[in-house]
C-alpha cells in the first residue's frame, strides 16, 4: 500500500480572499489527522481564519480544539493566524 505525507500548508497555498469553506476544511484536516499526525496548532489557526472569513461553525470547532491545547499552544496558533493574515 502506498503511504506518504502531504504538507497541506505548502501544497495548498490559500489566497487572501480564500473561501471560508477551504479554510474550514484545512482546520478539519489538521484536527482529524487525515493528512498525517494531528496538529492542533494548525487546526486552531485554520478554524480561526475560517471564522474571521465568516464561517460560523468554525467558532465551536476552534473552541473544541482549544480545549485540548495549552495556553502556549493557543498563543502560537493565534500568532500564526495573524502572520498568515499579514502575509496574505
Amino acid at each position: 500500500m502506498l503511504h506518504f505525507e502531504v504538507d497541506m500548508a505548502a501544497a495548498m497555498p490559500v489566497e487572501a480572499g480564500a473561501d471560508p469553506d477551504v479554510l474550514f476544511e484545512l482546520g478539519m484536516l489538521y484536527a482529524s489527522g487525515r493528512t498525517g499526525a494531528v496538529d492542533l496548532i494548525a487546526a486552531h489557526k485554520w478554524f480561526n481564519l475560517a471564522a474571521v472569513k465568516g464561517r460560523a461553525d468554525a467558532l465551536p470547532m476552534r473552541r473544541e480544539v482549544a480545549s485540548l491545547m495549552s495556553e502556549a499552544e493557543i498563543a502560537q496558533a493565534q500568532r500564526e493566524a495573524r502572520a498568515w493574515m499579514i502575509a496574505h
